[in-house]
């Protein structure tokens, strides 16, 4: 997991590659979306405006085909992120959603207002608790710029 304190280091950090200008893209435009609405950008980035508590169970999830983006406009909330490889799996991946789930622990972080927070493919996350959290949550997939089975 990559914490980057503010949008602005985000967009020093990040501003070269389509898929980063494309979540650009995305989070500027959150002023025009209606809350857990999916937009989408292209044919490689998804995403919504979401309030509320994290999804929370018992396991951690992790992706293959998207990575998770997630842009903290208001509230707090801590991440449980552990390595794939640290883990035992609980629900093995299903290419329909993209989601593999894992039981075990992780190391908790806590994030909130103005965090930009990118979720690796090689972890796993669950969220642990939510204070009046409102974000922006991206789904952007792994290849440059298209889907490789279109």
């Amino acid at each position: 997991m990559i914490i980057v304190e503010s949008l602005a280091e985000f967009q020093l950090i990040y501003r070269a590659g389509k898929k980063w200008q494309r979540c650009m893209e995305a989070i500027n435009n959150i002023e025009r979306i209606e809350p857990d609405v999916f937009y989408s950008v292209g044919d490689s980035l998804v995403y919504r405006l979401a309030s509320g508590p994290g999804q929370q169970h018992g396991w951690l999830e992790g992706n293959r085909r998207y990575f998770d983006l997630h842009y903290y406009l208001a509230g707090q909330e801590t991440i449980e992120i552990a390595d794939k490889c640290e883990l035992t799996t609980a629900v093995a991946y299903q290419d329909e959603t993209d989601r593999e789930f894992f039981s075990g622990q992780g190391e908790p972080h806590r994030v909130g207002q103005g965090n930009v927070v990118i979720f690796e493919n090689h972890q796993a996350y669950r969220f642990k608790e939510s204070h009046q959290v409102k974000k922006v949550i991206l789904k952007v997939t792994v290849e440059d710029s298209y889907f490789l089975n279109k």
